[in-house]
């Protein structure tokens, strides 16, 4: 017996159709689409079947709009895209040890990447970010925020688009996950030092541009991270909370 088929909705078609000539390389970034009365006459549909299917792909990310103009392809950003994965690791219940063994891997990957592609202006936004989070700390505000913005700053000095993208979802993650460690008593005050001098041998290894102080001050920077949790009595099996965008 022949299993039942269900009906593909005409707005699905067109957005499916839409983003088969953006993946394939047919519709590139900046290109503009055609209008919803264009469409409709090349798919011989109702407008409002169109601008359904357009909705979807706005809402992806692939289209987009400035200003009220017509629709044009987009290429999503790789913060864009984490919210979504983000949810998808919390709804997993994703735990503190499994987040931590994944970091364990990027962030220093990223460090090593990072010493080898480096320039001088990147080293500067590292600075100016090592700069703002010393004032924060001495101010007694939270310095999470920049902590993540660190990370992600040494990662796209790595220059590799596929470990951006992996990681960014797992960065999301750590705004609960420090906030929880910097909360408790035994590691409110040592914690965030202890970071930010972490920070400070990272920056001096990339602007010397050597790949293994890199690689292992950011692996001492993780392994302190899990000694933080241990410290403080956490459960490593915990699930990891979410408190993204």
């Amino acid at each position: 017996m022949f299993q039942r088929i269900e009906p593909v909705p005409a707005y699905r078609t067109v957005c499916d159709a839409i983003e088969k000539e953006i993946m394939t390389g047919r519709l590139g970034a900046g290109d503009p689409l055609p209008t919803e009365t264009e469409l409709a006459e090349q798919f011989g549909l109702a407008r409002h079947t169109v601008r359904e299917g357009l909705r979807i792909l706005e809402e992806s990310g692939l289209v987009g709009r400035e200003a009220g103009r017509r629709l044009f392809v987009k290429a999503p950003h790789y913060s864009d895209l984490a919210p979504k994965a983000s949810r998808a690791l919390v709804m997993q219940r994703v735990t503190f040890e499994e987040l931590w063994e994944v970091s364990m891997s990027l962030e220093p990957s990223a460090a090593a990447r990072a010493a080898v592609h480096v320039d001088d202006a990147q080293i500067d936004r590292l600075e100016d970010n090592f700069r703002r989070m010393e004032d924060e700390l001495a101010a007694g505000n939270s310095i999470i925020a920049l902590d993540v913005e660190f990370h992600t700053l040494v990662a796209e000095t790595a220059g590799n688009k596929a470990l951006l993208l992996a990681r960014e979802p797992i960065s999301q993650l750590f705004y609960p996950a420090l906030a929880k460690l910097f909360a408790h008593p035994l590691n409110s005050e040592t914690g965030p030092r202890r970071l930010v001098q972490a920070h400070r041998h990272i920056i001096d290894a990339l602007a010397l541009r050597d790949v293994g102080q890199a690689e292992l001050w950011m692996r001492r920077h993780m392994i302190d991270f899990r000694r933080g949790y241990e410290l403080c009595g956490f459960d490593l099996r915990d699930a990891i909370a979410f408190e993204g965008g």
